[in-house]
C-alpha cells in the first residue's frame, strides 16, 4: 500500500495532508528542532497558534529544515483578545512577523467564546485577510454547529475547516455530520487522547497486535479512516517517524466500530466546552 501522505481538498479549492504535526508546548531551541526533525521525518503540515506562543520556534524549524517553503502547509490560530475585527487583521500580521513567514496555509480562529459575541466579526477579519493574500484558507476551531450556522449565515462563507477535540474516547459523530453537510473538514486535535488512558486499553491493544501496529498507530489510522486530519504532537524523531506510517494497514470495518465505541458523551479531556470555554 503506498505509503505517501494523502491529501485532501478543501472546499475552496485548497489541498491538505491528512496528517500534521502539532506544536503545542514546544518552544525555544529545542522546540526549533523538533519541528525541524518532524518536517525530516515527512510532516508537511505544521500546526501553531498564537497562545502557544512558540510560532517564532516553528518558523525557526522551518528554516532548519532546509525544506522549501511551497512545499509546507502552516496553520496558525487567532486568540480570543483580538476577536474584534482591526485587531485581528494585526494579530495575523504579528503571527507572520514572528513566524518569518509570508503567508499562512491555514488560519483559524482559536475559539467561538459565545459569551464574548464577537466571533462573527472575527471571521470577517479572516475573509479580508484572505482576499488580501495573508493567509491561503480560512477555518476556525471548537466551533458548535450552532456557531457554524451563524458566521455561515451572516457572512455567506463557509469555513474550510473546523479543528475540535477528537478522539477515541470522543468521537464527535454528530460533529461530524455537520460538517460532512456543510462541506467543511474535521481536523482533530489531541487525536491520540490522554497517553496513559489510549496506551492501556485492552480494545485498541487487541487491534493493534493483530495489525503488528503500536495503539498510537492504530488510532492515527483510525482517525484517517473517520475522515479527520490528525496532528499528534511528538517531540521524538523516533515517534515522529512512526506515527506517519500508518498508510500500510487498513483496519476492519469491525475494528472501526470497537474503536468508535469507546466514545463516550463525557469524553472530553479537559474542562473546554465551546459553549462555555474562554480563551484570551
Amino acid at each position: 500500500m503506498e505509503k505517501a501522505i494523502p491529501e485532501v481538498t478543501l472546499n475552496d479549492g485548497t489541498t491538505l495532508p491528512v496528517i500534521g504535526l502539532g506544536t503545542y508546548g514546544l518552544w525555544g531551541n529545542a522546540g526549533a528542532n523538533a519541528v525541524s526533525s518532524g518536517i525530516n521525518a515527512g510532516y508537511r503540515l505544521i500546526d501553531t497558534a498564537y497562545n502557544y506562543e512558540n510560532e517564532g520556534a516553528v518558523g525557526e524549524g522551518i528554516r532548519r529544515s532546509g525544506i522549501g517553503r511551497e512545499e509546507l502547509w502552516v496553520t496558525s490560530k487567532l486568540p480570543g483578545r483580538y476577536h474584534t475585527y482591526e485587531k485581528a487583521l494585526v494579530a495575523i500580521q504579528e503571527s507572520l512577523y514572528r513566524s518569518q513567514l509570508d503567508y499562512f496555509d491555514l488560519y483559524l480562529i482559536h475559539w467561538p467564546m459565545p459569551n464574548q459575541d464577537t466571533y462573527v466579526e472575527a471571521w470577517q477579519a479572516l475573509i479580508d485577510a484572505k482576499k488580501w493574500g495573508l493567509v491561503r484558507s480560512i477555518g476556525v476551531s471548537n466551533f458548535l454547529p450552532e456557531h457554524l450556522e451563524r458566521i455561515i449565515s451572516e457572512t455567506g462563507v463557509t469555513p474550510s475547516l473546523n479543528q475540535v477535540e477528537l478522539h477515541p474516547f470522543f468521537n464527535q459523530a454528530h460533529q461530524r455530520k455537520v460538517h460532512a453537510d456543510h462541506g467543511i473538514q474535521t481536523q482533530s486535535w489531541s487525536p491520540i487522547a490522554k497517553a496513559k488512558d489510549i496506551l492501556t486499553n485492552d480494545a485498541i491493544s487487541k487491534i493493534a497486535e493483530a495489525h503488528n501496529k503500536t495503539i498510537a498507530q492504530v488510532v492515527l489510522r483510525w482517525q484517517y479512516q473517520i475522515g479527520s486530519v490528525s496532528i499528534p504532537r511528538s517531540t521524538s524523531p523516533e515517534r515522529q517517524r512512526e506515527n506517519l506510517d500508518i498508510f500500510d494497514f487498513r483496519l476492519s470495518e469491525s475494528d472501526m466500530i470497537t474503536i468508535s465505541e469507546l466514545s463516550r458523551p463525557d469524553g472530553r479531556l479537559f474542562d473546554m466546552d465551546p459553549a462555555t470555554h474562554e480563551e484570551f
